[in-house]
C-alpha cells in the first residue's frame, strides 16, 4: 500500500547529522535572539517604545524566515512526537523551509547587501542570518534529504505561498504605520505598481530556484 508524500517522515537520522542538527539549531536561535537584541536596543535610545522595536523586528522577511528555519529544527528535536513537532519533521515544510532561507541568502546578496554597513554585534547577527544559518540549513537538508520521501512537481507553488504572504503583510503593515523593511517593495516611494513588479519579479525568482530545490529533493531519493 503506497502513502501520500504527506503522510511519510523521514526515517531517523545518523548521530552525526543529528549532532549537526543541534548544532544548526543553536546557531539559528543565536542569530534570532542576537538580533531582537538589538533591535530592541535600538529603539530605546531613539526615545521609542519596546514594541516599536518589535514592530520594527518582526517586519523583516529574514527575520521572520530564520524564525521558521529555527522551529524546524528544534520542534522535531524537542517535541517529536506531538502534532507541531510531526509538522516541522514533515518534507514538504523543510524543503519550504531550506528553499525560502536560500531565498533570503541570495536577495540579500544580490540586492541589499550594498545598502548599508553593519558594524560590531550588528554586523554578526547580519553575517549568521543572511549567510551562515541558509548555507548551514541548506548544507543539512541536502544531507537528510535522502532519508525523505519524492516530492510532487506542484511543491515550489505551495512553498512559493510563504513569500506570497509576506508580501501582502508587508503591503497591510505599509499601509498601516507607514513604513516597508525593503526598498523595491516600498509602495509610499516607488508605488503600488511598481512594488506589484517587483514582487512578481521576486515571485519568479523564487520560483526557478525552488524548483532547482525540487530537483535536489527528489535526486537518490529511496522509495519505498
Amino acid at each position: 500500500m503506497t502513502m501520500a508524500p504527506s503522510d511519510v517522515h523521514p526515517e531517523p537520522h545518523s548521530n552525526s547529522q543529528q549532532i549537526f542538527g543541534l548544532i544548526l539549531m543553536a546557531v539559528a536561535w543565536f542569530g534570532v535572539l542576537l538580533q531582537l537584541w538589538i533591535s530592541l536596543n535600538l529603539a530605546h535610545p531613539n526615545g521609542k517604545i519596546i514594541m516599536a522595536g518589535l514592530v520594527k523586528y518582526f517586519g523583516f522577511f529574514t527575520v521572520i524566515t530564520n524564525i521558521f528555519v529555527a522551529l524546524t529544527l528544534s520542534m522535531p528535536a524537542l517535541a517529536p512526537a506531538s502534532r507541531i513537532g510531526r509538522f516541522f519533521a514533515r518534507p514538504q515544510v523543510l524543503a519550504c523551509a531550506a528553499a525560502n532561507i536560500a531565498f533570503v541568502g541570495l536577495a540579500y546578496h544580490i540586492l541589499l547587501r550594498d545598502l548599508w554597513n553593519p558594524v560590531g554585534l550588528q554586523w554578526l547577527a547580519d553575517q549568521i542570518l543572511h549567510y551562515l544559518t541558509p548555507l548551514a540549513f541548506c548544507t543539512y537538508w541536502l544531507l537528510t534529504r535522502s532519508k525523505m520521501v519524492s516530492l510532487p512537481w506542484w511543491s515550489p507553488l505551495a512553498w512559493s505561498s510563504y513569500p506570497l504572504l509576506y508580501f501582502i503583510y508587508s503591503l497591510i503593515r505599509g499601509a498601516v504605520l507607514g513604513i516597508y523593511p525593503y526598498p523595491f517593495i516600498d509602495a509610499t516611494s516607488i508605488g503600488y505598481a511598481m512594488a506589484l513588479r517587483n514582487a512578481f519579479g521576486l515571485w519568479f525568482a523564487f520560483l526557478l530556484l525552488a524548483w532547482l530545490f525540487l530537483l535536489l529533493a527528489n535526486l537518490g531519493v529511496r522509495r519505498k
